[in-house]
């Protein structure tokens, strides 16, 4: 075998993360080398990001279908306190940010063209929103990716299923592993599909576009850092009570790397499915929890949400006192839970945020195009905390669950 076949082989049977980094840092040098060449290599990520997409709410579907129609009777799946921690950990994340924009307060020149998405005009609309997701015609949710609507049909036909023949439950059973063994035929792209995503985003976008907004995504990205290596770590720590760093680090290695180039937590979910079955955790519980913290786990969003609404009443001479900044918190862990799953899905929740403090929404639309502006890294970032998060909760709400069995086993 020739020294180039062997250098292959040993890549191709490098663990994965290995393979991703690989992947960037030859995306990277492309991009340095040959930017036009890297434009054209950014299909390949365009590819990938299409078929976790394509794939994400077909598994979600069958997946949660299957496991509650073959779940035997009396099984527990931990969903109760998985929820708790979705919710604290959002508000937490907010609550960091609201601390963080306190420390650090930030300007904005607002001059920035406003952007012509339609955003959500108050926090009814966000209910509301969720509320017409929820009873969605079930082949429109599959179309659109609208997992609220997934996971509520797929529930209802999970627990009608299970009443069925047996001859009924296999087949969805191999339904099952059918698209769960596709999945990991995409998964197993993510390296190509990754170098891909580098060379478009910074062949594209590049770096240059956010150097006038510095302090504000130092601000963005320190509060992520924080929930991601302190915050969190203390509430699972509080939850299995054991050193939790093992189990966040490697959240973050293998779901939260994948999840920052993607830019989507509904593309990552077929990642997060994976890393669950590994870290072997109940697949009644995960089945549920990842697709439900894609939608409502949204740490990420909420710090986005904060920080830029506070930037925007600093900027107008707005005096932010504590009750006003804890009323902040609340909302934007509310609407962070109706983001979108997509790349900058938090940012057109941002004027909901502004009109609290009474910001025009002409003045906010403006924020919401500095956030664009710096959703190259900013989205990334948020994206790789929300869906990491997911299975770190996900994994200490089972663990926990498994220590409190042994001590009762042991007693």
């Amino acid at each position: 075998m020739s020294k180039e076949h062997k250098l292959i082989h040993k890549i191709m049977n490098m663990n994965l993360v290995l393979q991703i980094v690989i992947g960037i840092v030859i995306g990277l040098i492309l991009v340095v080398i040959s930017p036009t060449t890297a434009g054209y290599a950014g299909i390949l990520g365009t590819l990938f990001v299409s078929a976790l997409k394509a794939i994400a709410p077909i598994l979600v579907f069958v997946l949660v279908m299957a496991s509650i129609a073959n779940q035997e009777h009396g099984t527990k799946t931990h969903m109760k306190p998985i929820i708790i921690l979705y919710l604290v950990g959002t508000f937490m994340a907010a609550l960091t940010a609201v601390l963080m924009s306190f420390t650090f307060p930030t300007k904005l020149v607002l001059d920035v063209e406003g952007v012509s998405q339609a955003a959500p005009e108050g926090i009814q609309a966000v209910l509301t929103t969720l509320l017409m997701n929820v009873v969605s015609n079930p082949i429109e949710a599959l179309q659109t990716s609208n997992f609220i609507g997934v996971l509520v049909w797929a529930i209802a036909l999970g627990f009608l299923f299970k009443k069925s023949a047996d001859s009924t439950k296999l087949l969805l059973s191999d339904l099952s592993d059918a698209i769960s063994k596709l999945v990991k035929f995409v998964i197993s792209l993510a390296p190509i599909g990754i170098f891909g995503l580098v060379c478009s985003t910074f062949s594209e976008s590049g770096l240059g576009a956010i150097k006038d907004y510095l302090q504000l995504l130092a601000v963005l990205l320190g509060s992520m850092v924080i929930v991601a290596l302190i915050i969190n770590p203390i509430i699972v720590f509080i939850k299995i009570r054991r050193n939790p760093y093992p189990l966040v680090f490697q959240c973050l290695r293998e779901s939260g790397v994948t999840a920052f180039f993607t830019r989507s937590s509904a593309a990552n979910i077929p990642v997060n499915m994976e890393l669950c079955k590994k870290l072997d955790l109940h697949e009644d519980t995960y089945s549920v929890s990842i697709p439900l913290g894609a939608t409502i786990n949204m740490a990420g969003a909420a710090i986005t949400i904060t920080t830029l609404t506070l930037a925007a009443a600093y900027t107008q001479e707005i005096a932010v006192d504590i009750p006003t900044a804890l009323l902040l918190s609340l909302l934007a862990s509310a609407s962070a839970c109706g983001a979108s799953g997509v790349a900058g899905g938090s940012l057109l929740l941002i004027p909901l945020a502004c009109d609290l403090f009474g910001i025009s929404n002409d003045v906010a639309m403006q924020v919401v195009g500095i956030g664009f502006i710096m959703s190259v890294i900013q989205d990334s970032a948020e994206t790789g905390l929300n869906s990491s998060t997911d299975v770190l909760f996900t994994a200490a709400a089972c663990m926990a669950e498994e220590e409190e069995k042994f001590h009762e086993h042991g007693a």
